[in-house]
């Protein structure tokens, strides 16, 4: 959208205005009017423009925001506490293969592929002290003996047929550009210009 911050002001007053009659307000700690070089987080998503790498245009990104992956990591350290370490690892690792990838599905549309592989090795260090942890007898066990009693392919943590997979089984969509098709509210409507 183009215009001044005035123009922004305008409209969220016009915006309170419409969901009045419904019983909605907007709440002013919530509300704010922000450039979108500052970027602002909405529903888990940080959504920002910023200049392509090598390029001199610029884009809107859309990513997981910093409160989201905080939130997903603390979910992570729950389920993998020393707390948990009564359970089978395979039921483990299949309830940390579904948690990571719904989280992934709601992510999978903005430029998140850095973010999960994040998240992943996050996790995998988790996972793997974790069943080092539980398995320690008198002597600790090694990475050797880790890799392989616990690894099926290459240092990818199975158990029982049940595979490590967090959010690699999602792949990520992006939407795709629709520039122009969309008419803003600020562009003015050639139809009626000529009325």
């Amino acid at each position: 959208m183009s215009g001044d911050r005035h123009h922004a002001e305008e409209l969220r007053e016009e915006a309170a205005g419409v969901l009045a009659p419904s019983g909605l307000r907007l709440a002013p700690d919530k509300t704010r009017v922000v450039h979108i070089d500052e970027g602002f987080d909405f529903l888990g998503h940080h959504i920002r423009r910023l200049r392509k790498r090598g390029t001199s245009k610029y884009y809107v990104y859309t990513k997981p925001s910093k409160k989201a992956v905080q939130t997903v990591k603390d979910k992570v350290s729950a389920k993998t506490h020393r707390s948990t370490r009564n359970q089978d690892p395979a039921e483990l690792i299949l309830s940390l293969n579904r948690m990571l990838r719904g989280w992934a599905n709601y992510f999978r549309h903005g430029v998140s592929k850095a973010i999960f592989n994040a998240i992943d090795a996050f996790t995998w260090g988790r996972l793997m002290r974790w069943i080092r942890r539980k398995y320690a007898g008198k002597a600790r066990l090694g990475m050797s003996e880790f890799r392989r009693r616990f690894c099926d392919r290459g240092w990818r943590i199975a158990y029982q047929g049940v595979a490590f997979t967090g959010t690699s089984s999602v792949s990520v969509k992006r939407y795709r550009y629709r520039g122009g098709n969309i008419a803003t509210p600020l562009t003015p409507n050639p139809a009626a210009a000529d009325s």
